[in-house]
């Protein structure tokens, strides 16, 4: 029997490879490495059949080190020790460390994860760990800190479409047929920048045809025989991406209607309840904020309602959430204030903390003078007394500016009434 046309097509060095030039083409950061001949321990996170398993079977192939696979969702910590071990010994003086494949790396429990850090740490093994799901949520922090994080995009329509014409011009199977690509659109939209399902949609159009005829490939062809809801079929592909971007945008427009109906599309879909609680959580905290706090804490009790009870009465605590969401006022000024805060701390560096905000667990930090001249706000009418918190070079920097909605007019009054001057900048 064949091998599928997915897999028949699946390129063997990086020339072949197609889409990812921001990462593997000339110049590119990852290239770069490759061709050095050394890498460094990796993640690869991107949407389904974009090339992540690809790249790093080609990447072990041009390096000629040994290379180990496993699947978080069949793997157990003894067979990540097993297959440490094996790397240890088979490893050669001086060589390359040997490369272990972890597919769907955010399926790793915590003690898997943990059990993968020494032989990371001490170079036994190279890393290259590929996942679906953002790895800051899924991938414990130790692990995270020693990879590299490489993003990969859908492929585009371009990408596509010389993905369609080499492998109708180059299959050992496809060149036996005559195949006329005569309208694409459906195939494109369905595939939704996964390689892999477009080679399976072309397969099936071809295996449905009778041997000898002409294959013309039709959008009405190609619906007609996936013969399957689209939403379902798409929800790892591209739509997944441009679905929850309108869910959450909805949310952020305040159109609880649009808000439900894009949710209702995920769940249709098939998409993960937890994913879609996920980021109402993130846009309670984003978009919400401090215009209504309470909304942060009904996402958090949805994310977990989903959790305790599961599909499919948990769209209902999901949609309660998402109106809720979508209703509130908005302000994004806790948003704002961090990102400039991060930019400032980027830009300045360490600065040095002030000696009256330092702790003095010992006399002779007393003795420096950490802590001296601190005020104990409790101490002072109002709980409140003027002293500086920022650093030196910084104390006259505004970072939250609130943006007056009914609720965050009280924090700004209050801030007024304590600072006076310095909030009215």
């Amino acid at each position: 029997m064949a091998e599928p046309l997915a897999e028949r097509m699946r390129p063997r060095t990086l020339d072949d490879y197609i889409g990812q030039k921001h990462l593997v083409g000339e110049g590119a950061v990852l290239r770069g490495m490759i061709d050095a001949g050394r890498i460094s321990s990796f993640i690869l996170w991107g949407p389904p059949g974009v090339g992540k398993t690809t790249l790093a079977q080609i990447i072990a192939n041009k390096l000629e080190t040994p290379f180990y696979t496993l699947s978080a969702v069949t793997s157990g910590v003894k067979d990540v020790r097993e297959v440490i071990e094996r790397a240890k010994n088979g490893r050669f003086f001086n060589s390359a460390s040997p490369i272990l494949f972890i597919d769907e790396i955010h399926r790793f429990s915590k003690s898997q994860q943990d059990s993968l850090l020494g032989a990371v740490e001490r170079g036994i093994v190279t890393l290259i760990g590929a996942t679906t799901e953002n790895p800051s949520f899924e991938v414990i922090r130790p692990l995270l800190s020693r990879c590299q994080l490489y993003v990969l995009k859908p492929l585009d329509k371009d990408d596509l479409m010389q993905l369609l014409q080499r492998a109708i011009e180059n299959d050992v199977e496809l060149k036996k047929r005559h195949i006329e690509l005569r309208e694409t659109s459906a195939m494109l939209r369905y595939s939704g920048g996964d390689a892999r399902k477009l080679l399976n949609i072309l397969e099936l159009v071809v295996e449905a045809t009778p041997a000898g005829d002409d294959v013309v490939v039709t959008d009405d062809v190609v619906v007609n025989r996936l013969q399957q809801n689209p939403l379902a079929y798409d929800k790892d592909g591209e739509m997944h991406y441009d679905i929850i971007s309108a869910f959450i945008k909805s949310i952020r427009g305040s159109d609880p209607d649009a808000a439900l109906y894009w949710m209702a599309r995920m769940i249709e879909g098939g998409e993960d309840p937890q994913f879609i609680a996920r980021r109402m959580v993130i846009s309670a905290a984003e978009d919400i904020g401090l215009a209504n706090p309470n909304a942060l804490l009904l996402a958090n009790a949805a994310f977990d309602a989903v959790m305790k009870i599961g599909w499919p009465e948990g769209r209902i605590p999901l949609a309660e959430c998402a109106v809720y969401l979508a209703t509130s006022p908005k302000s994004n000024s806790a948003y704002m204030g961090i990102g400039k805060a991060l930019e400032v701390v980027k830009q300045t560096g360490n600065q040095p903390v002030p000696l009256h905000l330092r702790n003095a667990p010992t006399k002779l930090m007393a003795d420096l003078g950490y802590s001296d001249g601190y005020k104990y706000a409790h101490d002072y009418p109002g709980n409140f007394v003027v002293q500086q918190f920022l650093p030196d070079e910084l104390q006259n920097e505004r970072f939250w500016h609130a943006q007056h909605s009914p609720s965050e007019e009280k924090l700004y009054q209050r801030m007024l009434q304590c600072w006076g001057e310095r909030f009215k900048k």
